[in-house]
C-alpha cells in the first residue's frame, strides 16, 4: 500500500512526469494520485474530463486547489463561485469576444510590429524574455489603452506582477510552513505590490480609453480592492500564458521548414494596400490558426487544473465523496497517443474538435482569454513571417519546459533578420 504523501515530490517537482506516467491506453479514467489524506484524482479520459468541466457548479466546482490563489489575487473572478462568479465573468467575457478584439487588432499588430524592429537590432535574443513582456504590453494596452499609462507606471506595473508571480509559484503547492520571518517578508512584498498596483490603477482610471477592459470593468461598480483583483488576475493570465507558448511559436517559425514562408503568403491574402492585416478575413487564415492551435497543444498555458466535487457521485466507474478533488491535466490529455498520433511532433494536418484538446479549459469556467490568446499568437505568426526571417543559435532546446504556474520553455536563443523587400516594418506607438 502507496503512502498518502508518495506523489507529492513527483507532483512538486516533476509534475509532467507525473501526469505522463498515467498516459498508456489501458490506464484508468480516474488515478489515485498520494497527495495527502484527501481524495485527489488524476482524470486520464477525454471524455470524462469534458464532463467535469461542463458540469454544474453545483455539482463540482473550484475547489481547495484554486482557492488557495486567493492569498494573491484575492476575490476575483477565477476564485469566485455563483452569481458573482457569472456577473464578472460576463462583463469580461463580452470585452474579449472574438468579435470585439477584432477592434484591437491594428493596436496588437502594431505592438508585435514595434518589437521587431527594436530585435532586428540586436545580435540574438532569448525568445521568452521578448514575448512574455510583449504579451504584458498587450494586456496593459487593452486594459487601460495606448498611451494611458506612463512609461514608470508600466514599469511599476510589471514588477507587482512579477512579485504576485514569485509567490504564486512558491504557495501553490507549498508541503511545509515557512519560517516566521520568511512569511512575513513576502506578506510585506505582496502587500507592496498590491498597493503599487492600487495607485497605478486609481491614476488611469478615469482616463482610460473608451472601449477598454478597465472602463467595462467599472460597469460592475466593484469596490477598489475587487476592481484591483480582477485587474491583478487579467495581467497574470496574459503575461507568461501566451508568452510561454509565443516563444515556442517563434522556435517553429525558425525550424520548421518554408512555414514562416507559407505564413508570409496567408499574411498576402488578408492585407489591403496598406499593408495592415482586414481583421475580418483572419478566422479565413487556416495556416496560422492551425499554426497557433498546434503550439498550444504541445505547450499548453495551463498544464493542469482543478476541480473538486460537491456532492457524492459516480464517476469514472468510482464513488466519489463530497471534498474529492479533479485534477485534469491538458499537457497529459493533448500528448497521449490515445487521442493523437505522433503526439509529440509538430504537425499541422491535425483536426482540434476533440475533447483531448482543452488549452484553456471547457465549459462555464474556462479561460475567458481564449479569443485573445489565439489571436496574439496568429497575429506574431502572421507579422513576422511577413517581414522577417529568424534563425536558431541555440539548437533544438533539451528537455521538458520547466513547470511551475505555468509551462515556463527553456532558453531559445534566436536572431530576427528584416525582410525589406517582403513588408516594411511599421509600428503603432
Amino acid at each position: 500500500m502507496k503512502h498518502p504523501f508518495s506523489d507529492v515530490n513527483a507532483f512538486l517537482h516533476e509534475p509532467l512526469e507525473l501526469f505522463k506516467k498515467h498516459s498508456s491506453p489501458d490506464t484508468a479514467p480516474l488515478v489515485r494520485l498520494n497527495l495527502g489524506p484527501s481524495p485527489v484524482y488524476l482524470v486520464t479520459d477525454a471524455a470524462l474530463a469534458k464532463t467535469i468541466l461542463k458540469a454544474d457548479e453545483a455539482s463540482i466546482d473550484k475547489g481547495r486547489l484554486v482557492h488557495k490563489l486567493r492569498t494573491v489575487i484575492g476575490a476575483s473572478s477565477i476564485t469566485l463561485s455563483g452569481a458573482e462568479h457569472q456577473r464578472r465573468r460576463a462583463v469580461i467575457h463580452q470585452h474579449l469576444a472574438r468579435g470585439i478584439m477584432n477592434d484591437f487588432v491594428p493596436q496588437i499588430a502594431g505592438l508585435i510590429r514595434r518589437h521587431a524592429a527594436l530585435l532586428v537590432r540586436e545580435p540574438s535574443f532569448d525568445a521568452h524574455e521578448v514575448t512574455a513582456p510583449l504579451a504584458l504590453r498587450i494586456v496593459v494596452a487593452l486594459l487601460f489603452g495606448s498611451g494611458a499609462l506612463a512609461a514608470a507606471d508600466e514599469s511599476a506595473l510589471m514588477e507587482a506582477v512579477h512579485v504576485a508571480e514569485e509567490e504564486l509559484a512558491d504557495s501553490m503547492f507549498r508541503v511545509l510552513p515557512r519560517s516566521p520571518w520568511r512569511s512575513f517578508s513576502k506578506r510585506r512584498q505582496l502587500r507592496q505590490s498590491r498597493a503599487i498596483m492600487g495607485a497605478v490603477v486609481d491614476r488611469v482610471r478615469d482616463r482610460a480609453n473608451s472601449g477598454t477592459i478597465l472602463q467595462a470593468l467599472k460597469k460592475l461598480d466593484l469596490s477598489p480592492a475587487d476592481t484591483r483583483d480582477e485587474i491583478l488576475l487579467l495581467l497574470l493570465a496574459g503575461h507568461h500564458t501566451t508568452g510561454n507558448a509565443a516563444a515556442w511559436l517563434l522556435y517553429y517559425l525558425a525550424t520548421e521548414p518554408g512555414l514562416s514562408a507559407r505564413l508570409a503568403e496567408e499574411m498576402q491574402t488578408i492585407t489591403g494596400d496598406s499593408g495592415e492585416i482586414d481583421p475580418l478575413k483572419l478566422p479565413k487564415a487556416e495556416l496560422s490558426l492551425r499554426v497557433a492551435r498546434e503550439v498550444l497543444r504541445l505547450y499548453p498555458p495551463f498544464y493542469w487544473l482543478s476541480r473538486e466535487v460537491r456532492t457524492p457521485q459516480d464517476l469514472g466507474g468510482i464513488r466519489l465523496k463530497r471534498g474529492t478533488s479533479l485534477i485534469i491535466s491538458p499537457w497529459q490529455l493533448q500528448r497521449n497517443e490515445r487521442y493523437w498520433d505522433d503526439p509529440a511532433s509538430f504537425r499541422l494536418d491535425r483536426t482540434y474538435n476533440s475533447p483531448a484538446f482543452l488549452p484553456f479549459g471547457l465549459g462555464p469556467r474556462a479561460c475567458v482569454g481564449i479569443g485573445l490568446g489565439l489571436l496574439e499568437l496568429q497575429l506574431l505568426a502572421l507579422e513576422l513571417s511577413a517581414s522577417c526571417k529568424l534563425d536558431v543559435l541555440s539548437g533544438v532546446p533539451a528537455g521538458q519546459p520547466t513547470a511551475q504556474i505555468t509551462l515556463l520553455p527553456p532558453r531559445i536563443e534566436l536572431r530576427l533578420r528584416p525582410l525589406i523587400e517582403r513588408r516594411k516594418l511599421q509600428y503603432v506607438a
